[in-house]
């Protein structure tokens, strides 16, 4: 199994980077199809199906469909040309994506939310289609966006087994669990970043590895800043108030006082990652980490690393990323990271096991140590249930990111105390949170259906 370290990293925009990304890019896959199609085609439809009909507007699902078969993609998004482009499409009833022409795409009557017809792949699911001159639909795919920006068509979900065996024989450390990834570690003396490094070298020289590396962290870092620097009500209609720049300022006001009670750096932690989840919500740039909804953990994580802990150095940060990025990897092929499929436990949950793992590994712990922070920092979000209110990604996530940030330091700290041994394996570990995922009422999984999104007056 090889997942790149861009792959669980990807740069993009809120809200969402299963309902707003993935649909983006779905959009912009069918594009590439179209052109080598022999059809010839007039017009395009869709429909949303499962959790992106249920809790699609709240995510902006519609809009990043449009834009994706409008030809935008998350990486290169511009806001301005997006806000231009919807609005043309909405005056014109048509699309021009490079190399198809204009074709025919009212959005009020051409893009369906089909609440009645889950797609049996996935709760994301999505279909696409192309007509011709009479409206007939002339080619249709179908793809589900699996969470973390991942969008897979039924025909490669099918392909799995096969692509691993391939990953296995053209990568050094093919790792598929934590088990494999020690006993590689083991057998090499090499760290896990190191080794996912040599994975990653496959693909590209040193100098790329290490811009692109640095690109991520760039992208992270200046979400933080912004965060904390804005203000302002969040958008989507719950007037939800930013609190990260008063909460930052008041720390600062704070420095330097004898009185500062020692749990304070908890709230440097919440604030960092509350930070980014505002940018988020307010349809911002951000890093996949390794979702939209879970953005936060991870930057929180080092940036507190670097600016509260001694002998913190910005040359290990990326060692952090490939270490997380590989605990990453291996929650999402052998579970799940998308929280419409297994709940916040996948998204939040996952996104604490790679901070705290990325943590430990900068702070010195071993390969076993890294292991044992993972499976802690995961074992206590097990259960976690996803239930935004009116299907925003504000209440309970933008604070459910600062305390899986808290519990990614926390988790890091008990396994660095001790030397690695532990009752519970991570590889057990991501097996009963995909489980339990599975035994977890829809209500509870991104359809803001049940929990909070019921019980708090979202109006």
């Amino acid at each position: 199994m090889f997942l790149s370290v861009f792959d669980m990293f990807k740069v993009g925009v809120g809200p969402s980077s299963s309902h707003t990304m993935g649909p983006m890019v779905a959009g912009a896959r069918f594009l590439d199809l179209l052109r080598s199609q022999p059809f010839e085609v007039h017009g395009l439809k869709a429909s949303l199906h499962g959790s992106l009909a249920f809790t699609g507007v709240g995510h902006a699902t519609d809009r990043a469909t449009i834009l994706g078969l409008a030809g935008f993609l998350p990486d290169s998004y511009d806001h301005a040309k997006a806000e231009a482009a919807m609005a043309a499409i909405a005056e014109t009833h048509t699309v021009s994506p490079d190399g198809l022409g204009t074709l025919n795409f009212a959005p009020k009557t051409d893009l369906i939310f089909d609440y009645d017809h889950p797609l049996p792949g996935h709760a994301n699911g999505m279909q696409l289609m192309a007509t011709d001159a009479q409206g007939d639909v002339v080619v249709r795919e179908t793809y589900y966006s699996i969470g973390g920006g991942f969008v897979v068509t039924e025909a490669e979900q099918a392909q799995e087994a096969a692509l691993d065996a391939a990953d296995a024989k053209t990568h050094p450390y093919p790792f598929e669990n934590a088990v494999q990834m020690l006993q590689m570690a083991k057998a090499s003396g090499k760290s896990i970043a190191d080794m996912k490094r040599a994975n990653e070298l496959e693909h590209m020289g040193p100098a790329t590895l290490a811009e692109k590396l640095d690109r991520v962290w760039d992208v992270m870092q200046d979400c933080i800043q912004r965060g904390l620097a804005n203000d302002g009500i969040l958008p989507g209609g719950l007037m939800v108030k930013r609190r990260a720049k008063a909460i930052y300022d008041s720390l600062i006001a704070e420095q330097g006082l004898n009185l500062t009670a020692p749990h304070t750096i908890n709230d440097w932690m919440s604030v960092y990652a509350m930070a980014v989840n505002e940018e988020n919500a307010a349809g911002g740039q951000v890093v996949t980490s390794p979702t939209n909804g879970a953005a936060g953990v991870l930057p929180a994580v080092v940036y507190y690393w670097l600016n509260h802990v001694p002998g913190a150095s910005p040359s290990r940060i990326h060692d952090f990323l490939l270490t997380a990025s590989a605990i990453g990897a291996i929650v999402k092929h052998n579970a799940s990271i998308s929280g419409a499929e297994a709940g916040c436990q996948a998204e939040v949950g996952s996104a604490s096991a790679m901070a705290a793992a990325g943590l430990c590994a900068v702070m010195g712990g071993t390969p076993m140590q890294v292991e044992n922070a993972a499976e802690i920092a995961l074992e206590h979000h097990l259960g976690l249930t996803c239930d935004p209110v009116r299907g925003l990604v504000q209440v309970p996530c933008i604070e459910r990111n600062g305390l899986g940030a808290i519990k990614a330091v926390s988790a890091a700290s008990l396994a660095l105390r001790g030397d690695g041994t532990h009752l519970v394996p991570l590889d057990a570990c991501i097996k009963t949170m995909f489980e339990t995922g599975q035994d977890m009422m829809e209500k509870y999984k991104e359809t803001s259906l049940g929990g909070l999104a019921v019980n708090v007056p979202n109006c």
